[in-house]
């Protein structure tokens, strides 16, 4: 059968698109596992077979009996699902527009670039560490790969470090530099040796005494959501509900981590208010949609769950993924087509596999 065209599913509205995804996915069965990432928006997050973060998802899609995975997150996503699934499965994203703005902010050119630059200097491959977040393209995961470097996740990037100093003096830290400042900081690492590359700069703007004094060369990148967060939000917060708690996740600025009681992933998040006493009030530090969700899990236990900012701001290209591309792509899948597969090519796939497999012995 012909492609079914998005255009003719634009227009649906939710309450149309509920009962023919559920009965897509009745129709497909086994064949199908449908991931939902945490900050996916509610009216998708309900069809998912597995929530979590993006690398717990991909491993269990990977474990699954599934033929088609359908990511409802972001492209880098769906990249290390099908990096990591099995050669029988496909991985596949809603909406090819659903990107992440940190992780375009390193590219392969410019990572590259800065490794070119950093070598007027030092011998990179000898003395540096190139370590890159999970939120990241595959052609970096790769880059890792070649360079004896290694992916990190928000919640073993402490692990990922210690093994990274142990390889190398130095690390290179890409995409995202708060993840970098505050796992580096609780290590112990003095923040003047921790340098900020401008990759729009010549030599990351830094001088040769800085990068030979620097531990941990951060990129200059960051999450436009966690940057939104401010210290001042935080005492603003402690000033109306003085025995309030506030957890953050470690993409937010350094400050606002400073002043947090904890600080970790989102899968820590859900487990440290889940664990609190009843009528515990919490300020958090992260994406609105699982805050929200949080809110209305625990409130019968009397808990309250606040976003941190006080402008509403989502993962706005995450929020591209709605029910009508998730009831577009399996209304194809039941009619034998497969549309937005995403494919690693098989080499880039190897070096990039190297790199999370490097990370997986360091952090199970």
């Amino acid at each position: 059968m012909s492609e079914l065209p998005i255009e003719d599913y634009a227009l649906l509205s939710d309450e149309e698109c509920d009962q023919r995804i559920v009965a897509a996915k009745a129709a497909l069965g086994e064949r199908v596992v449908i991931l939902g990432h945490h900050y996916q928006r509610d009216e998708v997050f309900k069809y998912a077979d597995f929530a979590g973060d993006s690398l717990k998802l991909s491993r269990q899609a990977a474990r699954s009996k599934a033929e088609y995975i359908v990511f409802c997150g972001v492209h880098f996503m769906a990249e290390v699902a099908d990096i990591l699934s099995r050669p029988d499965q496909v991985a596949i994203l809603p909406d090819l527009a659903a990107g992440c703005s940190m992780a375009d902010m390193a590219n392969l050119a410019k990572v590259e670039r800065a490794w070119r630059e950093l070598s007027e200097i030092l011998d990179p491959d000898l003395a540096v560490t190139p370590v890159t977040y999970i939120n990241s393209a595959a052609d970096l995961k790769a880059f890792c790969g070649r360079h004896g470097g290694i992916v990190c996740t928000s919640s073993n990037a402490g692990k990922v470090l210690e093994w990274s100093f142990s390889q190398r003096e130095k690390v290179l830290f890409f995409p995202d530099q708060h993840l970098g400042r505050n796992t580096g900081h609780r290590m112990g690492i003095p923040l003047d040796e921790m340098v900020v590359w401008d990759f729009e700069q010549p030599l990351g703007g830094l001088t040769r005494e800085q990068i030979e004094k620097a531990k941990i060369i951060l990129w200059n990148g960051f999450c436009s959501v966690h940057q939104m967060f401010q210290p001042e939000h935080i005492d603003a917060f402690r000033e109306k509900y003085p025995e309030a708690k506030v957890v953050s996740h470690p993409e937010s600025p350094f400050e606002v981590c400073e002043k947090s009681d904890a600080v970790g992933s989102t899968e820590m998040i859900i487990k440290t208010v889940a664990d609190s006493a009843p009528g515990t009030r919490w300020l958090i530090g992260t994406e609105l949609n699982l805050v929200n969700r949080l809110h209305e899990q625990f409130k019968g236990e009397g808990k309250s769950c606040h976003f941190m900012s006080p402008m509403v701001c989502m993962c706005s290209t995450m929020f591209r993924i709605d029910p009508q591309h998730l009831l577009w792509v399996l209304e194809n899948l039941v009619a034998g087509n497969v549309v937005n597969r995403i494919t690693v090519a098989p080499e880039e796939a190897e070096q990039a596999r190297r790199s999370l497999e490097r990370m997986l012995e360091v952090s199970p």
